[in-house]
C-alpha cells in the first residue's frame, strides 16, 4: 500500500509540474514496457518448456513393479460440493474407475449445511462405504477453500488430492502421484496433474477455452517449473502429502483462487510444485454467462493473491539468477494488469488507425522512438507469437481440429 501511495503521489506530481503530455508519455511508456516484458518472458517459458524436462514421467513398468512391491498408502479425496447433486453419480463412477486399492481410498464429500437439496440427493444415492459425507457447518466465508480446510480435519489418508465433482481423473493418477513423490526431491510437496476438457468440441467457446488450457498446462507451467519458479496451481488435481498440507496451514478461506494462493505460499516457504504425466478431464464452461462468472472470480482471486503476497515481497526466496519476486509480478500481477490495461491500449490503437487525420499526430507525440518500437513489436510480432504458442499447445495435445479456432483468441481476450 505504501509503494502504491508513493507511485500515485509521483504520478500526481508529474501531472502537476510536468504537464499532462509528459504524464501520458510516462504512463503509456510504462504500459508498453509491461507488455514487452510479459511477451519476452512468455516466449522464454515456451522455449524452456521444450528444452527442460516438462513433467515427471511414470512408466507402466514402474507401476507394475510398484504393484508387486509397494503397499499403496491411504488416499483422501477431497471433493467440495455446493448445489451440484446432479453430478455426484458421475463422480462416483469416475472414482470407481481408479486403478487403486479401493480399501485404501476415502472420498470426503464436503457439503454445506444449508444445501439441503444436495444433502438429501447424496444420501439417497447409497454410495459405497468409502464415500463419507462431511457436513460443513454454516459460517462465512462460504467458499471452497473453507470447505477444504474443514475436510482436511477429517482426512485420514497419508496423501490427499482435491477433485471437483465433475472431474474424470486418469485411472492411474493416484498411483502415478505416489511414485512421482517418491522419485522427486523431498522439497516437492505438491504434484499437479494436467487438466483438459471432455466437452472441448461442444461449441466455439469450449474450443477456445481448450486452446487456453493447452497453452497453460503444456507450455507455461512446465516453463515455470523449469525455473523452479512459483506455480499457480490448477483448481483441481493437486496432490499432497497430508502432513505437508498441515505444515502449509491448508488453504486461505477468503481467497477465491485458493489454488493460486497455495502455489505461491508453498514456494515462499521453500517448497516446490512439480507436474506429472497424468490428465484430469473436467467440464469446460459452454455458456457465456457462466464463463464470465468463472473468469471474474479468477481475476478477483489473482488480484487478491497479488495484494496479499506483495505485503511481504521479501519472503520470496531469491537468488542472483532466480528473481522469483519479479516472476510473480509477471505471472500473477501482470495477468491482472494486462486485463486492466488492454481496453485503454486497444482504444488508442483503434483510434490511431480509424481517426488518424484527427488524433494521429497527438498519439504519435506520446510515443518516443524507443517506446514506439517496443509497442509496434508487441502489436505485430507479439500477438503473432501469442497465437502461435496457443497453436503449439493444441498441437502438443494433438487437438489438430482446434488449432483453427486460435484465430478467435483476440475475441476471447476482449471477453476477458
Amino acid at each position: 500500500l505504501l509503494i502504491l501511495t508513493f507511485l500515485l503521489a509521483g504520478l500526481v506530481a508529474l501531472a502537476v509540474f510536468g504537464g499532462w503530455r509528459t504524464s501520458l508519455i510516462v504512463v503509456l511508456g510504462v504500459f508498453t514496457m509491461v507488455y514487452f516484458a510479459d511477451l519476452l518472458f512468455s516466449f522464454l517459458l515456451v522455449v524452456r518448456s521444450f528444452r527442460a524436462p516438462q513433467e515427471i514421467a511414470v512408466s507402466e513398468e514402474e507401476i507394475a513393479a510398484a504393484n508387486a512391491a509397494v503397499r499403496w498408502p491411504t488416499y483422501s479425496i477431497l471433493c467440495p460440493l455446493y448445489k451440484e447433486w446432479k453430478v455426484v453419480r458421475q463422480f462416483a463412477q469416475a472414482i470407481a474407475r481408479l486403478d487403486y486399492p479401493m480399501r485404501n481410498i476415502e472420498v470426503l464429500l464436503l457439503l454445506e449445511e444449508d444445501d439441503q437439496q444436495t444433502l438429501a440427493a447424496v444420501r439417497s444415492l447409497r454410495l459405497p462405504a468409502r464415500f463419507r459425507v462431511i457436513v460443513v457447518p454454516h459460517s462465512l466465508p462460504k467458499t471452497k477453500p473453507k470447505a477444504l480446510n474443514y475436510g482436511l480435519h477429517h482426512a485420514r489418508g497419508e496423501y490427499a488430492v482435491v477433485y471437483d465433482a465433475e472431474d474424470v481423473p486418469d485411472p492411474l493418477q493416484l498411483k502415478k502421484a505416489v511414485i512421482a513423490f517418491r522419485k522427486t526431491d523431498p522439497r516437492v510437496v505438491c504434484m499437479q496433474a494436467k487438466l483438459n476438457f471432455y466437452n472441448m468440441r461442444q461449441n466455439i467457446l469450449t474450443r477456445v477455452f481448450t486452446a487456453e488450457y493447452a497453452l497453460w498446462f503444456n507450455l507455461i507451467l512446465p516453463g515455470l517449473q523449469s525455473l523452479n519458479a512459483p506455480l499457480p496451481l490448477g483448481g483441481t488435481s493437486n496432490h499432497f502429502r497430508t502432513k505437508d498440507l498441515w505444515l502449509l496451514e491448508g488453504w486461505d478461506p477468503f481467497n477465491v483462487t485458493e489454488d493460486c494462493d497455495l502455489g505461491i505460499r508453498l514456494h515462499k516457504k521453500g517448497y516446490h510444485t512439480a507436474m506429472f504425466d497424468s490428465t484430469t478431464l473436467e467440464e469446460a464452461n459452454s455458456r457465456l454467462q457462466n464463463w464470465l462468472r468463472q473468469r471474474s472470480r479468477w481475476i478477483k482471486g489473482y488480484l487478491q493473491t497479488y495484494l496479499v503476497h506483495m505485503r511481504r515481497a521479501g519472503e520470496f526466496r531469491n537468488t542472483a539468477w532466480e528473481p522469483h519476486v519479479l516472476i510473480f509480478q509477471l505471472v500473477v500481477g501482470g495477468k491482472v494488469a494486462s486485463i486492466l490495461i488492454n481496453p485503454l491500449m486497444w482504444v488508442v490503437t483503434v483510434s490511431y488507425f480509424v481517426f488518424r487525420p484527427v488524433v494521429g499526430p497527438t498519439i504519435e507525440s506520446l510515443f518516443p522512438a524507443s517506446i514506439f518500437y517496443m509497442a509496434i513489436f508487441s502489436l505485430v510480432i507479439g500477438n503473432f507469437l501469442y497465437l502461435y504458442c496457443y497453436m503449439i499447445g493444441c498441437a502438443k495435445n494433438e487437438h489438430w481440429d482446434i488449432i483453427g479456432y486460435v484465430f478467435l483468441v483476440p475475441i476471447y481476450w476482449l471477453m476477458m
